[in-house]
């Protein structure tokens, strides 16, 4: 009995030791790295966040102040301005545009910079060749298509008067006849809006419309219908909408007051688009201009130059 409780004693006394030992390490390291830190250990209390202690701000370095954001050390390259004893008229007139441009917008800037009588006399120099160059293209351009009609746009689209006149006659009978030839197969739906001061005067261009091509037109009162105004999304009265009977298919041919000619045309090209006779691309085109300079469908010209 007593030689357990010595034991237990010896147990508890070496527990002891081995805590204070390994605490007195810890604080002897944590002293030592404050002393190389150069902090004294034991008269160094009361810090910290807890303490009001604010840490110590860091601190900014200040540039000195330079031009224009430069840096001293930082040169503007010395600028090489153009002159005219550095060129030949033969280099000139053969330089690449895209270096031809850029050298004439330099000239031009020196000019502007130091307006001398020699910088804009070279100016004018160069400028002048840029007009030569020019008015030579110009004249091949019109050999060209003297020599090679096939490009000449003006077959299809003549400029002179009797020209115009037989082209809009063609047009004229083409857009009639389509709109005729489809009183049986298409419709128009006219919305309107009894407060609406503009739909009269649609009315009466309306009424001439139906009198010439006897077509079938169902008026709709938006005020009496707004399911069929949001299912068309009409948003502006008068409006006119051709719709391809037996089908789903529309497209809208006035938002507004619309003339007699711009009707005729729109439907006409609607009645071509919705039958399937034209695409978006060939929007414009009238069938007696297939094949020709207007029709984007056409075979290319061929690329090589002919004998």
């Amino acid at each position: 009995m007593k030689q357990g409780l010595i034991f237990r004693t010896l147990i508890l006394s070496t527990s002891f030791v081995l805590v204070f030992l390994l605490s007195f390490t810890l604080i002897s390291t944590y002293a030592e790295q404050e002393i190389q830190e150069g902090k004294p250990y034991y008269s160094d209390i009361k810090r910290g966040w807890w303490w009001y202690e604010k840490a110590p701000e860091k601190e900014k370095k200040v540039e000195a102040p330079t031009l224009q954001g430069e840096r001293e050390s930082e040169k503007p390259e010395k600028r090489i301005l153009p002159s005219l004893k550095n060129y030949t008229y033969e280099q000139l007139w053969n330089m690449h545009p895209d270096d031809f441009q850029p050298l004439l917008m330099e000239f031009q800037k020196k000019a502007v910079m130091s307006p001398t009588e020699e910088n804009v006399r070279e100016y004018y120099v160069i400028q002048d060749i840029a007009r030569k160059k020019s008015l030579a293209f110009a004249n091949v351009a019109s050999y060209v298509v003297q020599k090679y009609p096939e490009l000449y746009v003006g077959k299809d689209y003549p400029v002179a008067t009797p020209g115009r006149n037989a082209l809009v006659r063609q047009q004229l009978e083409e857009v009639e006849t389509v709109i005729r030839n489809g009183e049986d197969d298409f419709a128009l739906l006219y919305f309107y809006s009894p407060t609406c001061p503009y739909c009269t005067e649609q009315e009466e261009i309306l009424h001439y419309f139906i009198k010439k091509y006897n077509w079938q037109i169902k008026r709709i009162d938006i005020n009496e219908n707004p399911q069929l105004e949001q299912k068309f999304g009409i948003t502006i009265t008068p409006s006119l909408l051709l719709i391809y009977k037996g089908s789903q298919d529309y497209i809208p041919v006035s938002s507004g007051v619309a003339s007699m000619a711009e009707i005729q045309e729109k439907i006409y090209r609607g009645v071509k688009l919705l039958k399937g006779e034209i695409t978006p691309e060939e929007y414009s085109l009238y069938e007696f201009q297939r094949g020709g300079s207007f029709d984007v469908k056409a075979p290319s010209i061929t690329l090589e130059t002919p004998k």
